[in-house]
């Protein structure tokens, strides 16, 4: 009996549907802080990549750093989102221990982007379009740090100040599967637009998750919990299948859900509640009198689609339609930016080898022998020593017949590793090309016909599969060293013979 892998739908999800939005935080790849010439980096000894405005001495005036505006333009871009033309910071007002002004810079009723989606895969192989409300910009706080003293808090300052974007999106999902497909997707995208690393293991990347449940049916929104304190993904996908399971024995009980911020306890699986929610008046925002009003022509943002690189989506649904691979190569090869960008190499340098059947083989090695050996290395796909226009030698070779994929796979590739030259050069120095004639070919294939005659009756019978087996056998006896695709017309033709 097969299994069935799919799991079963939760027993609420026949009464109530669930509702989710998220809220992410991104923090910025810039050599500075968001207002301030300090450092922005990560890993320093506490409070050292502070400064006078970091600190909110007395007299000190914020400056915005123009590349946070630049990443935020190319994420807005990337997302489809509005870029507004004109927009001011805004004040943000709470106290923190670790915020030194008591109140946070940020943007209010003029984010710089507005509308956009993030398109996920679903389940069934389709698309969903997770509509965004706005992608606004601001300053990171500093750390409160609990676990180290037993009777003091310990504030460290070197994160206040780092830019973000927060990218919110509506509450159009649905499950907490497609939280965490979301949330791959947009860190893949962030990845590619080199404007965050996705860290979340450093916090560079934070996802706060607000989920209700209305009635089925229904199309009022019932009562959210914002809950907080996710490090993974994974995490975030737990958290909402846990206060969904609690929401709805809420409801099923006569009560209400109050509307209020929660921890998620990972070691626990559940999550706990932390304070009540804040209303956004309790923020009292108001324009920000130290910063100008912020104009984004449309040559301003022309020249950062320039800068953009091609995306993920767009490579996939090309892969697909032009390459001609399967969906999975095609997720594969996009995983991340620096693969595929390898692949865009292998790909171009093919000339007129340029095939779908080429491209499939250049996707096959990118995936097998060039990843196995990255990953056993520990390595980056950029420090591979082979080039993606050696590698496209590689694989012309194969494609023309003069290379066996077995010999290309044990000799050549370890020779391209550890020496330079092209593909063609080093196969012709190590007689690794194709050199045996028809005649070998036959003479081989009649000897293993001798030694498998069964074999041969199998064949002829229908079990067309062991077509393999003679042609290992020839590859074999030729060291590697016929053409396969004419020894495979050959071993054919033997077989058939009456």
């Amino acid at each position: 009996m097969k299994a069935d892998n799919k799991q079963s739908a939760p027993h609420w999800s026949e009464k109530w549907e669930l509702i989710v939005g998220l809220e992410v935080h991104a923090q910025l790849l810039t050599e500075s802080k968001a207002y301030s010439s300090d450092p922005n980096a990560y890993g320093d000894r506490p409070n050292t990549l502070v400064g006078p405005v970091t600190l909110a001495l007395p007299g000190t005036l914020p400056v915005p750093n123009t590349k946070v505006v630049d990443h935020a333009i190319k994420l807005g871009l990337a997302c489809g989102c509005t870029i507004a033309p004109r927009m001011h910071y805004a004040r943000k007002n709470y106290f923190y221990p670790d915020l030194p002004k008591g109140y946070q810079i940020t943007q209010d009723t003029t984010p710089i982007c507005t509308g956009g989606a993030i398109t996920i895969t679903t389940a069934d192989g389709g698309e969903k379009a997770i509509a965004l409300t706005r992608i606004h910009m601001e300053e990171d706080a500093g750390k409160s740090i609990h676990d180290i003293d037993p009777f003091n808090t310990l504030i460290d300052l070197n994160r206040a100040g780092v830019p973000l974007v927060e990218i919110v999106s509506e509450p159009v999902i649905r499950s907490a599967q497609e939280a965490y497909d979301y949330l791959v997707e947009l860190r893949r995208l962030v990845r590619y637009l080199d404007i965050c690393d996705g860290n979340l293991e450093e916090g560079s990347l934070r996802c706060d998750a607000n989920i209700s449940l209305r009635p089925k049916g229904s199309d009022k929104l019932g009562t959210r919990t914002e809950v907080k304190n996710m490090n993974s993904f994974r995490n975030v996908q737990r958290a909402i299948e846990y206060e969904a399971q609690r929401q709805s024995e809420v409801l099923d009980a006569g009560g209400t859900v109050a509307m209020e911020t929660r921890n998620f306890d990972a070691a626990k699986g559940i999550t706990v509640s932390m304070r009540s929610k804040e209303m956004a008046h309790d923020y009292r925002y108001f324009p920000e009198p130290d910063l100008l009003p912020l104009t984004v022509s449309e040559a301003k943002k022309e020249a950062v689609r320039r800068m953009m690189p091609p995306l993920p989506r767009q490579l996939r649904h090309k892969y697909i339609t032009e390459y001609g691979l399967g969906a999975y190569d095609a997720g594969v090869l996009t995983d991340d930016k620096d693969t595929a960008l390898y692949y865009e190499g292998v790909v171009a340098a093919l000339d007129g080898h340029a095939s779908k059947k080429a491209y499939k083989t250049a996707a096959n090695w990118v995936m097998g022998d060039v990843r196995s050996w990255v990953n056993g290395q520990g390595l980056d796909i950029t420090e591979l020593p082979i080039s993606p226009e050696r590698l496209a030698g590689l694989v012309g070779l194969i494609e023309s017949g003069k290379l066996s994929h077995s010999l290309a796979s044990q000799k050549l590739f370890p020779l391209m590793l550890a020496h330079p030259g092209s593909a063609l050069e080093l196969a012709e120095a190590h007689g690794l090309l194709a050199t045996a004639g028809e005649d070998v070919v036959e003479e081989a294939m009649r000897a293993a016909m001798e030694r498998f005659p069964d074999k041969v009756q199998a064949y002829r019978a229908g079990n067309k599969g062991l077509l393999g087996l003679f042609m290992g056998e020839v590859m074999k006896a030729t060291k590697g060293k016929a053409d396969p695709r004419a020894s495979n017309a050959i071993v054919k033709r033997l077989l058939e013979q009456a």
